[in-house]
């Protein structure tokens, strides 16, 4: 290759090298093997602006392979982003825009978080997804507003990863030509070559899925791995695998092709051997040579002209289509419209029993007149989760227009998806399955509440009520597991009033993931409910004229048993308050001050939920008491089994008699 090229490559090598070494941790393997192919990339096809690092058509480079974050790091640095030599040095250390792996939000450059193997990739479908479908909005003759590739480099560990079979059939069958995958087929893994666990023929999976595979022989050949790019980039109508044959910690004579170089420093002498190997100064560590800096100072002017341009072309088109560019500017603010708020239908349910996925799915027909980026499916349950938007079309290869997207039964996918869809901007991402295949999406969920994404997640079935599908079907621990992820809120609404006012807080919310939990049986509409679930938990119905002496906390279909319960007790002489506790974490969030006018620290207090009970949220205390569900359910009419597992009105006024009988 020429000598710029493999004097850039090297620097990446070492720079990942001197990093891991200094930092005593990390994996150099990686960056050492796949320096070419991400080079490659980032030098002749990435359209990219260090200064302005959230240009909206930029293309979307993700490291699936997060592991190999120094490759990331090094790269950034090198193209003149704000990540420092300083940085480099202080890899993986505390503090440093360099963690162990990449961070959205914290390092700059960085487009998603990744580590857990398959995620990146993923992301990287919802990101090409979010392309497609901004292209079909926006784009008009002349003007290609949105027009830019995603590219995400994988691992043999990814590739293993169920989540990116699921991720690459959908987008298949989606034709999303403008998603290029980078595969470092280094056939090794940390428990050995690849062979041991992964024998099939990868690229034949990958044709079968509808991809477009190309193979580069040798990893380190600059020319082919451009060739192979160039092609890619020319097929529009399948998204391509490339499969580069590389060598892990090539470079390094002692541990080339070894599982050893994957996840450990090379040490001194393996590191002067490898310096020495590759023609590289044994010292300064972390050399990186002025003509290098000079190189990517060039092209750094390239990438900026280019930005350059595309604001002029935004400036023509806002003149050309004021319609369409205050469209833009809505769709990529995350405005609300204020009329939203008091739109009636909102609020109008009749006087019916009504299941809360039902209210929901009709607030979602609303909030989509006023909010048509609202953009989302199920995975294969639309007619249970109520989530189709009527009237906006199916996202497919034929209609990119279109709003509802088929995930198909693939619910890990369709987390990560998701999250790739709202890093990319300009869409209001939202997912549906029923609570209990919540277990399938996890890892997702949790990446999202990492990065602080404003994700929708609508889970129905919410509980053992679901009745005669059994206890597969039933969740039980899942709202504990849910409201244990940090910065994720959780909102289970009683009725149709509550169901609004939490889908009026999660379009709000933009600092992270929301969780709305409905029900499948219908619930009764109550007089009490109200705005107060603005603040996660409010009063529903307060005590009589005496002095308060038990507070009963339930959320979902069990507010209407604390109510009854409330009735009867106070007929008895007791004066008893009613909480609706829709969002526990929405609540903590509050002042102290109103925490202690709804939840007096003096009273006792019994809580009823139809979960398992474990996480400790500040609600309950030793004088407190809990009436929930501690096992599996069971297949029979849902109020059957809420019954025969204590969650009915007469067990709430049971406990409830025996607290107050104690004070």
């Amino acid at each position: 290759m020429p000598k710029i090229d493999d004097m850039a490559v090297n620097a990446i090598r070492f720079l990942a090298v001197d990093a891991v070494e200094k930092a005593k941790s990390g994996h150099p393997g990686l960056p050492m093997g796949g320096a070419p192919m991400a080079y490659t990339l980032w030098t002749r096809f990435l359209k990219h602006n260090p200064d302005s690092p959230h240009w909206i058509d930029r293309d979307r480079f993700v490291l699936s392979a997060g592991h190999g974050s120094m490759l990331l790091y090094a790269l950034l640095h090198l193209s003149g982003y704000d990540l420092s030599l300083g940085e480099i040095k202080n890899f993986r250390q505390w503090g440093s825009k360099t963690p162990g792996h990449p961070e959205y939000g914290h390092t700059p450059g960085v487009e998603t978080t990744t580590g857990p193997l398959g995620q990146g990739f993923a992301n990287a479908v919802g990101m090409a997804i979010a392309e497609r479908r901004l292209a079909a909005e926006f784009n008009r003759p002349g003007f290609p507003l949105i027009d830019h590739y995603t590219y995400t480099y994988a691992g043999d560990g990814c590739m293993m990863e169920g989540i990116t079979s699921e991720a690459a059939s959908l987008a298949g069958h989606l034709k999303l030509g403008k998603l290029i995958c980078l595969y470092d087929d280094n056939r090794i893994t940390i428990d050995g070559a690849t062979d041991i666990t992964f024998s099939e023929d990868t690229g034949k999976r990958f044709e079968a899925y509808g991809w477009q595979v190309l193979k580069v022989a040798e990893g380190n050949r600059v020319e082919l791995i451009e060739e192979a790019i160039s092609e890619a980039r020319q097929e529009l109508n399948r998204p391509t695998l490339i499969i580069v044959r590389t060598a892990i910690g090539y470079g390094a004579p002692n541990k080339q092709g070894l599982p050893d170089v994957h996840g450990a420093p090379l040490g001194e002498e393996e590191v002067a051997l490898a310096k020495k190997n590759l023609g590289w100064p044994l010292e300064p560590v972390f050399h990186v040579p002025p003509e290098i800096y000079e190189y990517f100072s060039s092209l750094r002017k390239v990438w900026q002209a280019k930005k350059e341009e595309w604001d002029a072309l935004l400036k023509d088109y806002s003149i050309e289509y004021p319609e369409l560019a205050d469209r833009w500017q809505d769709w990529f603010s995350g405005r609300i419209p204020s009329e939203l708020f008091s739109d009636r239908r909102l609020r109008d349910f009749g006087d019916k029993a009504v299941a809360t996925r039902s209210a929901s799915g009709s607030i979602m027909q609303v909030l989509a007149e006023y909010l048509p980026n609202l953009f989302g499916g199920s995975a294969d349950l639309n007619a249970s989760t109520k989530t189709y938007l009527k009237g906006m079309g199916d996202f497919q290869a034929d209609n990119p227009a279109g709003s509802n997207v088929h995930f198909g039964v693939r619910e890990h996918a369709m987390g990560a998806i998701l999250s790739g869809i709202a890093l990319h901007g300009g869409l209001r991402p939202f997912g549906s399955t029923f609570l209990v295949f919540f277990d399938y999406m996890k890892p997702a969920v949790r990446l999202a509440a990492m990065m602080g994404l404003p994700v929708t997640y609508i889970f129905t079935h919410d509980s053992i009520a679901v009745g005669e599908d059994g206890p597969t079907h039933q969740p039980v621990e899942h709202l504990t597991n849910l409201r244990s992820i940090p910065n994720l809120h959780v909102l289970r609404p009683a009725d149709g009033m509550e169901t609004a006012f939490s889908w009026l807080h999660i379009l709000q919310r933009n600092s992270g993931p929301s969780v709305l939990v409905l029900s499948r049986q219908k619930l009764p509409l109550l007089t009490q409910t109200g705005e107060g679930v603005l603040k996660g938990g409010y009063i529903a119905s307060r005590e009589n004229a005496k002095p308060l002496s038990l507070i009963l906390v339930a959320g979902g279909s069990e507010l209407d048993l604390a109510l009854q319960t409330q009735k009867i007790l106070q007929e008895k002489g007791f004066s008893v308050r009613v909480v609706s506790m829709v969002c526990r974490e929405l609540f903590h969030e509050q002042e102290e001050s109103y925490r202690l006018e709804v939840l007096p620290g003096d009273i006792p207090r019994l809580i009823v939920e139809a979960s398992l009970y474990q996480c400790p949220d500040g609600l309950i205390r030793t004088q407190d008491k809990v009436i929930g569900v501690n096992s599996f359910g069971a297949s029979a009419p849902g109020k059957v089994v809420m019954e025969k597992r204590g969650i009915s009105t007469d067990a709430v006024l049971s406990e409830a008699e025996s607290m107050l009988s104690l004070q």
